[in-house]
């Protein structure tokens, strides 16, 4: 699919098919050097079939883009005739993968060849296809691709726990530092800011795999209905658990000072293997942007109608908007009714704020497009909104059904944890007045003591991961002996 000039702009690229229905044929044209396919996985060396993604020109007409199997090289591995295949060269991780790019010389497939789940061209060479509007049947085009999104966002989790796992579990034999004269050297963990690196991205990461189920599960359980959702909860989740698992990365590599810079520990590896997820199978940026236009899309639908929201768990928008208290004492924070109702405060605010500055653009004369281009800060903040917003309460419904006793006491930790580091990072709940100075203050603290009262745990919540040890580097167990001299002449 992607193009050396165009990747999220599907719309935009530039491989051109056309059919010559005196052969019964399509053929597949790049017209340009920008419309190389690029980044496609296994050309370089291995593939002997790929699906193009293509303008489909027919009679003239232009009408849209399609899918296309050809064959770009033979049984021996041959590249085919009027096909031109290159590598993609050296790259910061993947380079188990031979992305390559591939030029497509007028390249003749049979029309059998066309995907035409959605659309179809006669042998005559009349198109075909029950979705008349070209957006709706673009948009059936793309919806198989969804998976891709569910399947990074899974993955990213996995190796957010790689690195969590390895780095607690170091910091939970290493020493520096004695805070007593002559005393005993202190572990990692026991200082109060090593907890703070660790323990809050640790309860990210259990809120972000129960929304990753959460995900999964809608996925499986797909209805024509719930495509939409999917989208939204896709798009929403690939971009904010990516983003998550590479910060995880960066902060675990760091916390194990140079231990974390070897390549048999694996976390700086795995920075360079999944660097890509935040730009492979939609931009980041882009995937929230299409986030805030489906909810501005529900917020003006339910103006128009004057009916009440029904989707993307925009239900909270028909109740009352809730009221934060002007002073927050421990019990409040740690209920999960302040902190379902900060985080729907924000994202009911910010959808507000959107919708009325796209509105006020559009009548000083520009676009809806432009005007929502124009406030895209706006939108990133209103993306983070509702992604924050459904992974807490994929984690809500999670803990509920966990009966009481020490388990659910200790989900409920890393609940409160999750949501107060949420309120603490965003400087949204500050910006637009959600909470007070003294209640960010009051967030701030809260923060340091749930980290005191997660620190028994740690090693427990990392164990329960259940990663093989096979997975994890040396420093996640006996560090010192993988470091001896006896370990050097066993190499």
């Amino acid at each position: 699919m992607s193009e050396l000039g165009h990747g999220s702009n599907v719309r935009g690229i530039e491989t051109v098919t056309t059919y010559d229905s005196k052969t019964g044929e399509f053929v597949i044209n790049t017209p340009c050097e920008s419309a190389q396919k690029y980044w496609i996985g296994g050309a370089a060396n291995h593939a002997t079939h790929t699906i193009v993604f293509s303008q489909l020109i027919i009679s003239g007409t232009n009408q849209g883009v399609h899918a296309f199997i050809a064959q770009i090289r033979d049984g021996n591995g041959n590249i085919c005739p009027n096909i031109r295949i290159a590598d993609c060269g050296h790259k910061i991780g993947l380079n188990g993968v031979d992305n390559g790019r591939i030029w497509f010389d007028n390249v003749r497939i049979p029309r059998e060849n066309l995907l035409n789940s959605v659309a179809d061209v006669s042998t005559e060479g009349q198109y075909l296809s029950a979705i008349k509007n070209p957006d709706q049947r673009f948009a059936a085009f793309m919806a198989p691709l969804t998976s891709g999104r569910v399947t990074i966002a899974t993955s990213a989790i996995y190796t957010a726990k790689i690195s969590l796992a390895i780095a607690i579990r170091y910091s939970l034999t290493r020493r520096a530092f004695s805070v007593t004269p002559n005393g005993p050297e202190v572990l990692l963990l026991d200082y109060p800011s090593h907890q703070h690196r660790l323990l809050p991205l640790l309860a990210k990461t259990y809120a972000m795999t129960f929304a990753a189920n959460h995900l999964k599960m809608i996925y499986v359980r797909r209805t024509p209905e719930s495509s939409k959702t999917i989208h939204v909860v896709s798009s929403a989740f690939k971009a904010t658990l990516t983003w998550h698992n590479m910060r995880t990365l960066q902060e675990c590599r760091e916390a194990c000072g140079g231990q974390g810079l070897k390549t048999e520990n694996r976390i700086g590896n795995l920075k360079g293997e999944f660097d890509v997820q935040s730009t492979f199978e939609g931009d980041n940026n882009v995937l929230m942007q299409q986030v805030s236009k489906a909810l501005l899309a529900e917020f003006i639908t339910a103006q128009k109608r004057s009916k009440p929201f029904k989707a993307l768990g925009l239900e909270h928008m028909n109740k009352p908007c809730p009221v934060i208290p002007s002073h927050l004492t421990s019990s409040t924070l740690q209920s999960i009714e302040f902190q379902m109702d900060a985080f729907c405060l924000r994202e009911r605010d910010l959808l507000n704020r959107f919708a009325v500055e796209v509105s006020q653009r559009q009548k000083q004369g520009e676009s809806k497009e432009y005007s929502v281009l124009l406030s895209y800060q706006l939108a990133e903040d209103l993306g983070r909104a509702f992604s924050d917003r459904t992974i807490l309460q994929t984690f809500i419904d999670v803990e509920a059904t966990v009966p009481a006793g020490s388990l659910k006491n200790v989900l409920a930790t890393l609940r409160t944890l999750y949501a107060l580091i949420c309120l603490e990072e965003d400087a949204a709940f500050l910006r637009y007045g959600y909470l007070s100075t003294d209640n960010v203050a009051a967030v701030r603290k809260e923060v340091s003591s749930l980290c005191r009262e997660l620190r028994p745990h740690a090693l427990a919540l990392v164990s329960s991961f259940g990663i093989p040890d096979a997975f994890l580097g040396p420093i996640a167990f006996n560090w010192i002996e993988s470091n001896s001299w006896s370990s050097v002449q066993q190499h």
